[in-house]
C-alpha cells in the first residue's frame, strides 16, 4: 500500500510538472508592450518613491482638468471613449495605476491604500495640475474617494463609476479571475500559468453589453497583465489591507459628487451606488439599465454625455462663485 501511494504521488508530481511546463505563460517584453500600448500623448513620469507611471495628458492645457483612474486589472485605455468625447473642452489626464498597464509593479511591493492615493497625488504634482476633478471606476473609484478624504482641498469634484469600498457589499456574481485571486495557492500558480481564455471570460462576466468584448480588448487586458511583475502585483494587491467607507468618512466629502452605475453591475451592485448617494452630502446618482461594470465602455455616448453635463454645471457654478 505504501508503494502504491509513493507511485501515485510521483505520478501526480509528474503530471503537475508537465502541466506547468506545457502551460507556462512567460512575461511579455516591456519594449514590445510600450510600442503597442502607447500613443503620442503617452509619457512616463518617475515619482519620488521610484515608481515610473505611464500617463496620458490630452486636451487643451488651459481647460478645466479631469483626472480619470481605472479599475482593478484594467488600464488607462478603458477611458479612451471618454477622452475621445470630452477632450475637446476638457484636459483629461489618465494613467496606469501601480501594478497595472505599463506602470508595472511598485519597487517595494506595497499596495496599501496610501500607495494608490499618493500615486494619484504624485501624478497631479508632476503635471502641476492645481485643482481638478477626479473620476474613478471600480477600484479606481475607491482610490478616488480615498483621495477626496486625504486631499479634498485639491478637488473641484468627484465622480464614482461602479466604485468599490462600501461596507458589506456583496457582488451578484464574481468573475473567474477575481475568484481565483481569492484562492491563495491557485492565485500563486496563476502568476506563472495564465490562460488567455480566463482573461476573456473574466471580462465577459463583468459586463452586460457583451458586444464591446472583441479580440483587441481581450488582447490588451491579457498583454498588460503579462507586463513583468503585474501578475504578482495582482495577488499582492488582493492580500493588501484596504480601507472601507463609513457614513462618518463619507460625510467628510464636501465636493459635488457624481455617481454613475450600471444596473446590471455584477461586481459592485447598484445598492453600493445608492449607499454612496445616501452618505455623501452633495451627490447625484445616475443608473443605466442593461449596463454592467464598465459604463464608460459599455455605454460611451450616454456616460460621456452625463459626465460632460455634470462637468459643465460644476465649472459654471465655480465661475459664478468667482464672479461673486
Amino acid at each position: 500500500m505504501k508503494r502504491f501511494f509513493k507511485w501515485a504521488a510521483l505520478i501526480l508530481l509528474i503530471l503537475i510538472g508537465g502541466a506547468v511546463f506545457w502551460f507556462w505563460t512567460p512575461d511579455r517584453d516591456v519594449d514590445d508592450l510600450r510600442a503597442r500600448y502607447t500613443n503620442e500623448a503617452s509619457q512616463f513620469i518617475e515619482l519620488p518613491g521610484g515608481l515610473t507611471v505611464h500617463v496620458r495628458d490630452e486636451g487643451p492645457r488651459d481647460a478645466p482638468v479631469l483626472v480619470l483612474v481605472h479599475g482593478s486589472s484594467a488600464s488607462l485605455q478603458t477611458w479612451e471613449p471618454w477622452v475621445e468625447r470630452l477632450s475637446d473642452d476638457y484636459r483629461i489626464v489618465t494613467y496606469d495605476q501601480p501594478g497595472h498597464g505599463l506602470t508595472g509593479p511598485t519597487p517595494d511591493g506595497d499596495y496599501n491604500t496610501a500607495v494608490f492615493v499618493e500615486t494619484l497625488d504624485g501624478v497631479a504634482n508632476a503635471l502641476d495640475l492645481g485643482q481638478f476633478a477626479v473620476g474613478g471606476s471600480s477600484m479606481g473609484g475607491w482610490v478616488s474617494w480615498n483621495y477626496a478624504l486625504a486631499h479634498g482641498n485639491r478637488l473641484t469634484g468627484l465622480a464614482l463609476i461602479g466604485a468599490s469600498g462600501v461596507p458589506d457589499a456583496q457582488p451578484r456574481s464574481l468573475p473567474i479571475g477575481f475568484r481565483i485571486a481569492q484562492m491563495p495557492v491557485i492565485s500563486r500558480l496563476m502568476e506563472k500559468i495564465t490562460p488567455r481564455s480566463m482573461v476573456e471570460r473574466s471580462i465577459r462576466e463583468s459586463v452586460s453589453n457583451d458586444d464591446i468584448v472583441d479580440d483587441v480588448m481581450v488582447d490588451r487586458y491579457y498583454d498588460l497583465l503579462l507586463y513583468p511583475g503585474n501578475r504578482a502585483a495582482t495577488g499582492a494587491r488582493g492580500r493588501a489591507e484596504r480601507t472601507v467607507a463609513s457614513p462618518e468618512t463619507m460625510a467628510q466629502i464636501t465636493v459635488p459628487t457624481l455617481l454613475i452605475w450600471g444596473e446590471e453591475d455584477p461586481l459592485v451592485p447598484l445598492s453600493s451606488g445608492q449607499w454612496f448617494d445616501d452618505h455623501i452630502p452633495d451627490s447625484v446618482l445616475i443608473a443605466y439599465p442593461d449596463i454592467g461594470h464598465i459604463p464608460m465602455e459599455e455605454a460611451p455616448d450616454r456616460s460621456a454625455a452625463d459626465m460632460r453635463a455634470w462637468l459643465d454645471r460644476l465649472y459654471v457654478s465655480e465661475d459664478s462663485q468667482a464672479v461673486e
